[in-house]
Order: structure tokens, then C-alpha cells, then sequence
């Protein structure tokens, strides 16, 4: 890794987004899809009034994943980095992948934890590796350091499982980039990755490629994180906690600038740094197109954020608090979905995330008048769901994103010098908006109930 301190983050240059569903394969209509980043094609399993009771139209809350025999167990330092886990497309045997994450607290001692939670069979990794990143898919010279698992250099992990590497060497800084390179030689069946990464990574055939520093041979890009969906380290301060971020692609990032990390959990993160409080590791959790009430059915549409609250969540190292925004994907789907259902499904995060001892803060819904989907009845549910939140005090603290976001002129809409141009997703200032609107002292309420 590295054994130096506080190293910049070395300037990166302006890509555009190039979208793989399969590997080392463009496909810029694919996760682009406006349809599928926010509402996509989503089941009407739930009818309003079952909703007041998600127990009717859900499943049970997922457990946490399986650890492979032998491979060591979760961590016990706080999270740096994390993705929320989709089903993506089809696995390629031999192929090798140098993945580009960001880190948002510094430490030494990382882990990283491999996912196979949408896998229909075992998938085996070997020739893994992770180093502190230089230029492009180039790593510093000397840093790309071979991970084991249990001391093995290979791992095969479970179908629907996860699993983490042991702690490499040195540390890793606040706001750097790490590449963590791997080879799938026998994989097939449905991948796990997450899809919208907004980050370049990089692809290659032939030979062995995940040990070289060099990026000469790494020619292809893919625009999605395969197989890893978390990163931790052991802080520099051992009370050090984590927030993580929760919800749809409004959290994911789109409409914000690719490669620049510029996402409203990437400015949190800044903000956290800036302040040297507690809580410093930020994750963020959004998938586009997720729900609170209802999994997808669509292609690429994915689990709801109650069922993968778990795995994505409360199974991770260090995390101390939730930032929940979560709803607009329900509201436009059309289905039926009441303000009372809403309230039930957020109520239902906020035991189970209580339950977990950790502190949850609510964001508003923020307006969307200008989309296709909009109309007076979604309005009145957005108002009644956003009046709940801010006057009820169920919650630890509320983030009054629609109040950041909001145009004063016409509060059914976003304002325009923070819309990112499809009346829903903010752009980047939209995005720094959001982070402005949290406050940090409320991410650490130390709840011990």
C-alpha cells in the first residue's frame, strides 16, 4: 500500500461514461436508461392498503452473507469505501478487472470484501491484488500488493455470499484512489458488481495482468465495480465511525460528473475530512431505481432497500449512522402507493436500523414537477410524506433536502442552477447543495438503546 501519509489525490482528466453490462462491452443505452435509473418496469405487488404492512407484500429481512470456510470474518475497523451490490450480467471465465474505488477516511490495515450475493454458483477469485493508484489504470510504482484470504491466495466464495480479504500492509489515505485488480478464471452465471459507478476501471485479456504496476495493458474500460463492495480500515483513531448513505439513483450520483467523484456522499465525505469529527468513513449505498416498498422486476432492477438493508448496511464495519432518501422511485411508479404506506416503510427501516444501535437521519423527498411521471396526486403524497418527517421527530435528525434543493419560486421544482437537466437529479452544485443540508454534529448521536 503505502507507508506515507496525506498523499494527494493525483488529477484525473474528463472521461465520458462508458457503460458495460457484459465485460469489456459498451453499451451507453443500458444503465443510461432514464426509465431504469429511477423507476424502471417495477412490480404492483403491493397495493396501498397492504402497505401499511410490509410484512404482506415483502419477504422477511435478508440475513447477513455467508463467509466462505476458512476466509477471515468481517473486520472490526470502519468503512472507507462502499457500493450497494446488483445483479449484473453474465460472469466471464479468465477475465481480469482493475477496479478504481475512493476512499473517504484514512487508515491502515485494508480489507476488502468480495461480493457473490447475486451469483446462482460459486465464484472463484484468484491473482487479486489492491494498490494505491497513480494515473489512469498506472499504479504507484512498488504499491500493488498480492491479497489473501485465510492465507490463501485464492478464494472461492458461495453463491449468494461475501467474502474479505486479510489486511494488507501500510495504509491507505483520506481521498485517495485504490485499484483493487482480480481474476475470475471459471466464472459464469449472473455477476455481482454495481452498475452506475460514475468511475473509469479498467479491463484486460490474456497473460496475468493484476500484478503489474503498469497499466499499458489494460486498454479497455468498463464503467461498473465488479465483484467488491466494500473497503476498510483500521482508523487512525480507534473511535472512528462511518455513515452510511441509503437510496436510490438521486444517492448513486447521476447527473453528476464522471471520474470526479462528485456524488452528495463524495462531498459529505469532504465535509466530514474538513471537520475531524467522530464520524469521518462515508459509504454510499444507492442503487438507481431502488424502492423502499417494492423490488424490481425489470431488467438490471434490483432489490428494495429493506431487503438489502443487511448485506448493505448493518453487516459492514464501523458504520454508525444511515442517511436515508428514499421514496421518489415509489411515488412515480404509479402503483398505488399512499403517504401511509411510505411511513410504514420508513418506520420499518428506522426499527430495524435502531435495533442495530445505529442512529438514522431522515432526508425529505425532493420535488420533481417537469418529469413525465409528475402529477397533483404524487405531489400531495411527496408534501404528506415530507411534512411526516420533519414534524413527527421519529427519527434521530432530518436533512431537509427538499428545502436544498427546491426552487423558491416554485417549490414543486428543483431549482435550475441545481437540476442536472431531467427535472430530478441534481447536477454537481445540486449535489454539494445536498451535502451542505446535512449536519455533521447530528451523524454521530451515540445511541446505545
Amino acid at each position: 500500500m503505502t507507508a506515507h501519509r496525506g498523499a494527494d489525490p493525483v488529477p484525473r482528466r474528463d472521461h465520458e461514461l462508458r457503460g458495460t453490462r457484459g465485460y469489456g462491452r459498451g453499451d451507453p443505452a443500458g444503465f443510461r436508461r432514464a426509465g431504469r435509473l429511477v423507476s424502471g418496469r417495477f412490480g404492483r405487488c403491493c397495493v396501498a392498503a397492504a402497505l401499511l404492512t410490509l410484512a404482506a407484500c415483502q419477504a422477511g429481512p435478508s440475513r447477513p452473507a455467508l463467509h466462505p470456510p476458512g476466509a477471515p470474518g468481517p473486520p472490526s475497523g470502519v468503512l472507507t469505501w462502499a457500493a450497494g451490490a446488483e445483479r449484473m450480467g453474465e460472469g466471464v471465465a479468465g477475465a481480469q478487472y482493475r477496479m478504481i474505488v475512493h476512499t473517504s477516511v484514512g487508515g491502515g490495515a485494508p480489507r476488502i470484501r468480495f461480493t457473490n450475493a447475486f451469483g446462482d454458483r460459486p465464484l472463484t477469485l484468484d491473482h487479486v491484488y489492491a494498490g494505491l493508484r497513480a494515473r489512469g489504470a498506472a499504479l504507484r510504482p512498488g504499491g500493488n500488493h498480492a491479497l489473501a484470504f485465510g492465507g490463501a491466495r485464492r478464494v472461492t466464495i458461495p453463491a449468494g455470499s461475501v467474502a474479505w480479504s486479510d489486511p494488507l500492509p501500510g495504509r491507505v489515505p483520506a481521498g485517495a484512489d485504490l485499484a483493487v485488480s482480480l481474476r475470475t478464471p471459471d466464472a459464469g452465471g449472473p455477476a455481482t458488481g454495481h452498475e452506475l459507478a460514475l468511475q473509469t476501471s479498467y479491463t484486460g485479456l490474456g497473460g496475468d495482468l493484476t500484478a503489474e504496476d503498469g497499466g499499458a495493458h489494460w486498454a479497455r474500460t468498463t464503467s461498473a465495480w465488479w465483484y467488491v463492495d466494500a473497503v476498510a480500515v483500521r482508523p487512525d483513531r480507534p473511535a472512528t465511525g462511518a455513515v452510511a448513505a441509503l437510496g436510490d439513483s438521486l444517492t448513486d450520483g447521476w447527473q453528476s460528473t464522471a471520474d470526479r467523484n462528485r456524488r452528495w456522499p463524495d462531498y459529505l465525505a469532504r465535509r466530514l475530512h474538513a471537520a475531524h469529527g467522530a464520524v469521518q468513513g462515508v459509504a454510499d449505498e444507492g442503487i438507481s431505481g431502488d424502492q423502499l416498498l417494492t423490488d424490481g422486476t425489470g431488467d438490471g432492477a434490483g432489490q428494495s432497500i429493506p431487503h438489502r438493508l443487511d448485506r448493505d448496511v448493518l453487516s459492514q464495519p464501523g458504520v454508525r449512522t444511515v442517511v436515508l432518501w428514499a421514496g421518489v422511485n415509489d411515488i412515480k411508479a404509479h402503483t398505488g402507493v399512499t403517504a401511509a404506506g411510505l411511513i410504514a416503510g420508513y418506520r420499518e427501516l428506522l426499527h430495524r436500523a435502531h435495533a442495530a444501535r445505529l442512529c438514522v437521519v431522515a432526508a425529505t423527498i425532493s420535488p420533481f414537477k417537469g418529469r413525465p411521471e409528475w402529477d397533483r396526486a404524487a405531489e400531495a403524497v411527496r408534501r404528506e410524506v415530507n411534512r411526516y418527517l420533519r414534524t413527527r421527530g421519529e427519527f434521530d435528525a432530518v436533512a431537509d433536502f427538499d428545502r436544498a434543493l427546491r426552487d423558491p419560486r416554485d417549490p414543486e421544482r428543483l431549482r435550475p442552477r441545481y437540476d442536472g437537466g431531467d427535472h430530478l437529479h441534481p447536477g454537481d452544485r445540486g449535489m454539494r447543495a445536498l451535502a451542505g443540508a446535512v449536519d455533521l454534529k447530528r451523524l454521530d448521536c451515540a445511541r446505545r438503546d
